[in-house]
């Protein structure tokens, strides 16, 4: 097992124990103890004196005589080990008592030593104990990272299957079914917490100063939470947390959420609003606390102010449980896209959507304005024309007397953002803006590049560089990072003897079966089949790379150049 650097190996503490104290001068005297990174933490002259010594000095490893007078080496020896079997024992027995250091060797001990002794094997045998020490402290050290990395997966994997069930996939809990007693096997409510005017912010806030706001605001809300006997913690939406609690009474859950609204702005001078489901129970119902917590929240809107907000208790009613979930996602997809014609069919379907579920005329106003508020999120930072352009759309909504008239203002308010959104730079301006983009992942495709860095770059908003990026290219950033990447492998393969498992982390993956499997996935081979075919490779895998820019690589003396080889159909 590897071993640290020696200027940070740990010295282990000795205790000698032995009725002899001729015995006990000689060992501490003729033993290099320093450079066998070993100290005397201790001396006794019995079993029992070296039974309590070892319970106060707490030893690495004793050094005992076999045969004493009372408690004998290896009762001794039972005794310490009983509380602390990691500990190394060397016992010293004569000549003439065997068979008591083959007991002890069977109830445990290291090694023995005969008498007289003989210092230069007893210091080959301490230094066999150390390394035995050293082997045992780097295995608990191994132990441990596992454990607090099992433990980082797991929560990762908890938050995960209960952000699934929130969202309405009940997938999760068929594929774990291992999963027993669970937590929320008790009665638990659910409380939101919501960043307070998110779109203004996100819009002052760079891409990574946003992280870093709510990174701090997760460690604020679950540092109050372990004082506050939460279940967990963990953020959803942007700009939201959830926080899982024991059920307690409605008026004590009033007062956690508005110790924590306190603690929160006390912390951030930021403003949030809270909204408490009612009581659930079992995992299965995640998802109902959750709508819960957002009927609570609705009226944030009317009131137009922070605070804690409780839903009223009503259980939803046979149209609010056929709200189309992922026509919404879809809707705000459409709209982040800047896809008009889509967002306009998805519009009628939302209306049919409605109308065949009979939503009562608050129901519908409750569903559109949060709608309002998804879409206007995707574009509001597109054109000054659309930021703020949500209040007027949300008195319309609340002014309607009619589902149509409702979806009619909605729809013709949703094309006029998008129609402001799409007036960006002119088209000469966006194809210099992608090329840098490019130019700049063709010198650092084998970097973790993400798409906030290339907004940052060419000073577009995230959501506009991602519009922009596929207009001009035909592909998503992902997609032209990927075959820019399999290109530079390609050439790598073709012209280098490097190794595939070299090769992955050159050309930006640090783990070669991942890479194997996308560069099977793009070119139908496995990097070593590509290989073999050498100058011989197909006109079909040379350009498996379907639509789009297929970034082409050369390599010459100054090094590794990207260029654009083509532009497909958009």
């Amino acid at each position: 097992m590897a071993r640290s650097d020696p200027e940070q190996r740990p010295v282990y503490r000795v205790l000698l124990v032995d009725d002899e104290p001729i015995i006990l001068r000689s060992l501490r005297a003729a033993i290099p103890w320093t450079e066998l990174r070993l100290e005397i933490a201790g001396e006794a002259r019995g079993g029992e004196a070296a039974l309590e010594l070892a319970a106060s000095v707490r030893p690495d490893l004793i050094i005992s005589d076999i045969r004493m007078p009372g408690l004998d080496g290896i009762a001794l020896m039972r005794e310490v080990m009983r509380e602390r079997p990691e500990l190394v024992f060397l016992v010293i027995s004569g000549y003439g008592e065997f068979d008591y250091a083959r007991e002890a060797l069977r109830q445990g001990a290291f090694d023995y030593l005969l008498k007289p002794i003989d210092h230069d094997e007893l210091e080959g045998m301490l230094a066999r104990a150390v390394a035995r020490l050293d082997d045992r402290r780097l295995q608990r050290q191994m132990d441990e990272r596992l454990r607090h990395s099992v433990q980082a997966l797991s929560l990762l994997a908890r938050e995960r299957l209960y952000a699934e069930l929130i969202e309405g996939n009940p997938a999760p809990l068929r594929q774990m079914q291992w999963l027993e007693h669970s937590e929320l096997e008790q009665p638990y409510f659910m409380a939101l917490v919501q960043l307070d005017r998110l779109m203004v912010l996100a819009r002052r806030w760079a891409a990574g100063e946003q992280r870093l706001w709510f990174f701090a605001v997760r460690n604020i809300v679950e540092e109050w939470a372990q004082g506050s006997g939460a279940i967990t913690v963990f953020p959803f939406h942007s700009g939201e947390w959830v926080l899982l609690l024991p059920a307690r009474p409605g008026g004590r859950k009033t007062a956690l959420a508005e110790e924590l609204l306190g603690h929160l702005e006390r912390c951030t001078k930021l403003r949030y609003s809270v909204g408490l489901s009612g009581d659930a129970c079992g995992m299965e119902r995640l998802g109902a606390a959750y709508e819960s917590c957002r009927r609570a929240l609705r009226e944030r809107f009317s009131r137009s102010g922070a605070g804690v907000y409780a839903d009223p208790g009503a259980e939803p009613t046979a149209s609010e449980t056929r709200y189309p979930k992922a026509l919404e996602r879809e809707l705000v997809e459409a709209a982040r896209m800047l896809d008009e014609r889509r967002l306009a069919g998805l519009l009628a379907r939302l209306r049919a959507e409605f109308g065949r579920a009979l939503l009562p005329q608050e129901t519908a106003q409750r569903y559109m304005s949060e709608l309002a508020i998804l879409v206007h999120r995707q574009l509001a930072d597109w054109s000054p024309a659309v930021e703020g352009a949500a209040e007027p759309l949300l008195r319309q909504l609340d002014e309607a007397s009619t589902l149509e008239e409702m979806l009619d203002a909605a729809a013709r308010t949703f094309s006029s953002w998008v129609a402001a959104a799409s007036v960006g730079p002119p088209r000469e301006d966006a194809a210099a803006l992608i090329e840098r983009a490019q130019q700049y992942i063709a010198v650092r495709y084998h970097e973790d590049l993400g798409i906030d860095e290339l907004s940052e770059l060419v000073e577009l908003s995230t959501s506009r560089f991602c519009a922009l990026f596929k207009q001009e290219t035909g592909l998503t950033f992902l997609e032209y990072l990927t075959r820019c990447r399999i290109a530079k492998a390609k050439a790598l393969l073709r012209q280098t003897e490097v190794k595939v498992y070299r090769i992955a982390p050159l050309v930006g993956y640090q783990d070669p079966k991942y890479f194997t499997q996308v560069f099977k996935k793009l070119t139908g081979l496995t990097p070593t089949e590509y290989r073999e075919q050498g100058e011989s490779e197909p006109a079909a895998l040379a350009g498996s790379d379907k639509g789009g820019v297929t970034p082409h690589f050369e390599v010459t003396a100054e090094g590794t150049r990207g260029k654009e080889a083509g532009r497909g159909a958009k």
